[in-house]
């Protein structure tokens, strides 16, 4: 459906997008995710057509953005993080305008001006000037010109930036329930937004892409459980010296707590982490000192974009040396 070829764009010495390239399948809901200045709405810009790129092509549905923009952006629905709208206007006149602009006329435009409004829930508010709304109905009122037209693949930037957590459960219920009928390409630098909504998910870092995998498998990909966290009924100078037994422990960190009690973490370079665990349990029940809780740190999509984006940054060529003449 959408497919991103070597796409480049720089700004004088500066590149915001670098080389990037990417396939996105019809009918499904994919995450756009990267730190604040990864270049994922330079990406977008240039994806709607909104942006030249310095290099490289995008294709919607086969059409290339730049060669034929009309048969391309017929496929598109696009809100800017910042929604396009015209605050002295009422929904229904905002629409009936975008909607005259992508081609829509007479019974067609008025049949589908109400069925946006119906998907993005604002018919209560279809007559009220669109500066009286609250932020969440703009953002919906910003959702629902990008329906219009009836487009294969809607990309939403940043859509629920600057909502209250009420407005955020229902932007990413209407987002959830578009996904079931388009292709949606979604912006968001909110991890657990990404991980909540999104079948797939492309990382960006640097202008560079790091990662696209489906949530699961890049938590598996990075950061295999290797650290265990356990409170014993011991007290810590105890906790280590039942532990000192136990090989394969590369790092021990251990607190005191009330009633004679400690928290202990440590870290293995042990392939089996459960064979690990095992050691510990036995060697603790052989001391005679209860386990209360044992637990083992695995990695979430939190852990996996901080060891991406940090290892993206990494492999960048360092800055040559200014030196004075």
């Amino acid at each position: 459906m959408i497919t991103v070829e070597h796409l480049t764009k720089r700004y004088g010495d500066f590149t915001a997008v670098d080389d990037l390239s990417f396939a996105i399948d019809e009918g499904h809901v994919y995450g756009f995710l990267g730190p604040n200045g990864a270049g994922k709405s330079t990406t977008m810009n240039i994806m709607t057509g909104c942006l030249s790129p310095t290099a490289g092509h995008v294709r919607i549905d086969g059409h290339d953005i730049l060669e034929e923009p009309k048969e391309a952006k017929r496929l598109l629905g696009y809100l800017p993080e910042q929604p396009p709208l015209y605050l002295n206007e009422t929904p229904v006149e905002y629409l009936r305008f975008v909607g005259e602009a992508k081609g829509l006329r007479g019974a067609e435009l008025e049949a589908q001006i109400e069925e946006v409004l119906e998907q993005t829930k604002i018919t209560s508010v279809r007559n009220r000037c669109i500066s009286a709304l609250s932020k969440g109905y703009k953002q919906r009122v910003g959702i629902a010109q990008a329906l219009l037209g009836n487009p294969k693949v809607i990309i939403l930037d940043e859509p629920t930036v600057g909502l209250d957590p009420l407005q955020i459960i229902e932007i990413r219920e209407l987002i959830r329930q578009l996904g079931e009928t388009h292709t949606i390409l979604l912006s968001s630098h909110i991890l657990s937004e990404v991980q909540t909504m999104c079948e797939q998910i492309l990382m960006i870092a640097h202008g560079k892409l790091v990662a696209f995998d489906r949530p699961e498998n890049l938590e598996k990909r990075l950061l295999a459980p290797s650290e265990i966290t356990l409170t014993a009924e011991a007290p810590a100078e105890e906790a280590q010296r039942i532990l000192a037994e136990v090989a394969h422990i590369t790092e021990l960190h251990t607190e005191a707590l009330s009633h004679g009690r400690s928290t202990i973490r440590v870290k293995t370079d042990l392939g089996d982490i459960y064979e690990l665990s095992r050691e510990i349990f036995f060697a603790f029940a052989d001391a005679h000192r209860p386990l209360l809780e044992m637990a083992l740190k695995k990695a979430n999509l939190e852990d996996v974009f901080i060891e991406l984006t940090e290892t993206a940054a990494e492999e960048l060529p360092a800055e040559p040396e200014v030196t004075e003449s």
